[in-house]
């Protein structure tokens, strides 16, 4: 039953991470720049939006990063009882 519960979240958690890295891509095609270079090497100055269009990118790249970290630590679980396991993740 937790099994299938973190399974389900991290399905959740995929699907949000695809529609973020989506709304990334649109940023990210207009200016020509990935977000890493953008959050890192730019300023609202930089954006034909401005502050908004700033504040709007810069929370989809938290966002996204979050969401990875979320994801990376769910599927980092184990799970006491090895037969729980896939069989490609059996230790023994």
């Amino acid at each position: 039953m937790i099994r299938s519960a973190i399974e389900g979240e991290i399905a959740r958690l995929e699907l949000a991470l695809k529609l973020a890295r989506e709304r990334l891509a649109s940023f990210e095609q207009k200016y020509g720049v990935t977000s890493e270079y953008f959050f890192s090497e730019m300023a609202a100055e930089d954006l034909e939006g401005g502050d908004d269009e700033y504040v709007r990118w810069a929370g989809e790249y938290k966002l996204m990063q979050r969401l990875q970290e979320k994801l990376q630590r769910l599927r980092e679980i184990e799970y006491g009882d090895s037969s729980l396991l896939r069989p490609d993740q059996n230790p023994h």
